[in-house]
């Protein structure tokens, strides 16, 4: 991890890290502290807001630590020093406790927060807040505790629902706009940081869309507003008591708070929301593209000004796009009427398009834009994971290359097939060696990559790449696009320099 960088933190909190931190205590303006509207806000929407509590049973760790693990406290809690000499003090020799070499399971408590959404018993909340547990329960702001069932839960948004039977009425909130946020508008933040439930802070919106990459769809809503473990799955709300966000992640170096949190913003809540009431699940849309970032060498390859969109750079034979036309090479910059500036653009747009519905794709293909009609397909979300196969055989013998952009390029053939696993229907130029010093080298092209195609043209020898790159220069291009598959038969563009 570079020097600096400080990892988001998810807010569940532990109860055996239930200590008080040390903090300095820093003099705060009156005038700074926000707007008088706040105390109507808490005041209205307080008992809307509830604890998670969750139990796990767990096998417990180390040889015979017993009942003596050691609680995780935050770093630099007063009482670290105190548990760290109790605990040794506890343990025999090798960590355990005298004489005692089990490992019985143990049950394991945490607490988050959660906000009601219907009177009816509908609760929203973190879905890292009720993760694995074997018990959920909902304490509402009286102290009344209610055994919760779990609804249904989506682990890329990190939501859940939960459904309690209330034994009087309850209060719910409602949601808000969070695309009407301004930069600067007043929030505020009610949960459980480390138990003490019902706690209220404010504070500003400080960042909008903001991307952190804990996820495929992170588009954060940003706050200084205090939030701690144990805020989880709380209501962020504006003044005017709607939810305009769900409290999720936190930079910190310490576990506490320094005006830095993340919440998931109301627009994608209520959409996955409502998804796991009406299915338990979610379906999303699909469009059935692998997709990459235009950097600026590659929009000057394919005469896009601004770099902008997603480079489609594979196409599944399987998906929606390809009936549709759209093809290895096009760059989406509008989908169903949205722009798409980058890749995260258009994976968040087409997530929370609805399956089944036809829409409109604006392509630009060799620098004119066109508009191609989809059926969305629904996204289905299968762990592939495919391991490398070794092998003991000779290597062949080396085959005739040729140079070209700090490449040693050569005709495909069946011992090159054979030696770098390359399936039968890549068909291209393999790359046999590449450079040290070239831009080949940075941009990650290795032995074994395939190029398919140069400046969208096939190729199949290293003189007809070469002949490709010598007609760029004639033509005063600083660069030249080419379409590159690993052994598997996965595309991908790489631009590079032909100065």
């Amino acid at each position: 991890m570079p020097a600096g960088t400080i990892a988001p933190t998810r807010l569940r909190l532990g109860l055996a890290a239930l200590v008080v931190s040390a903090f300095s205590a820093f003099g705060t303006p009156a005038e700074a502290r926000g707007p008088d509207g706040i105390a109507d806000v808490a005041e209205k929407v307080i008992d809307a807001v509830v604890n998670i509590s969750t139990s796990q049973t767990v096998e417990a760790k180390g040889s015979g630590g017993g009942s003596n693990t050691m609680p995780q406290l935050p770093p630099g809690s007063p009482f670290e020093e105190f548990f760290d000499d109790f605990f040794k003090n506890r343990r025999g020799p090798g960590g355990s406790k005298g004489g005692d070499g089990g490992s019985a399971p143990k049950k394991t408590n945490s607490l988050g927060s959660g906000f009601i959404i219907d009177t009816a018993g509908v609760v929203v909340t973190n879905n890292h807040v009720i993760a694995d547990a074997d018990e959920i329960h909902v304490i509402l702001n009286d102290g009344t505790k209610i055994k919760a069932e779990l609804v249904g839960v989506d682990k890329k948004t990190d939501l859940a629902v939960l459904k309690i039977k209330p034994p009087k009425p309850l209060v719910a909130v409602k949601f808000g706009d969070s695309d009407k946020l301004r930069l600067g508008d007043w929030v505020v933040a009610i949960g459980n940081p480390f138990s003490l439930g019902g706690t209220v802070t404010a504070g500003i919106v400080s960042a909008k869309n903001r991307d952190i990459s804990s996820g495929p769809y992170d588009s954060y809503i940003q706050t200084d507003a205090s939030i701690n473990r144990g805020n989880s799955g709380g209501p962020l709300f504006n003044l005017d008591g709607d939810v305009i966000g769900v409290n999720t992640l936190i930079i910190s170096p310490s576990g506490g708070s320094i005006g830095i949190g993340f919440a998931v913003p109301s627009k994608t809540v209520v959409g996955v929301v409502d998804q796991l009431r009406q299915f338990g699940e979610l379906r999303r849309g699909w469009l059935g593209v692998r997709i990459q970032s235009v950097t600026d060498e590659i929009a000057e390859s394919l005469n896009i000004k601004p770099a902008r969109g997603a480079l489609v750079a594979g196409i599944d034979d399987k998906g929606p796009a390809k009936p549709a036309g759209i093809e290895p090479g096009d760059v989406v910059v509008r989908f169903d009427g949205k722009d798409v500036k980058d890749p995260k653009d258009l994976s968040r747009v087409v997530a929370d398009t609805a399956v089944g519905k036809e829409v409109d794709v604006v392509i630009i293909r060799k620098g004119q834009e066109q508009t191609k009609k989809v059926t969305l397909g629904r996204l289905q979300d299968p762990e592939k994971v495919q391991a490398a196969v070794k092998t003991d055989e000779p290597a062949p013998e080396k085959p005739v290359t040729q140079k070209a952009l700090g490449l040693d390029l050569a005709a495909l053939n069946k011992d090159l097939r054979t030696r770098y696993k390359i399936k039968e229907s890549v068909k291209g130029v393999v790359v046999t060696s590449v450079d040290a010093n070239s831009d080949a080298a940075e941009k990650r092209l290795s032995a074994g990559d395939v190029i398919v195609e140069v400046a969208q043209e096939a190729v199949s020898s290293g003189a007809d790449i070469q002949k490709r790159v010598d007609q760029l220069k004639k033509d005063g291009k600083k660069s030249v696009l080419l379409l590159v598959s690993n052994a598997e038969g996965e595309l991908r563009f790489v631009a590079l320099s032909v100065q």
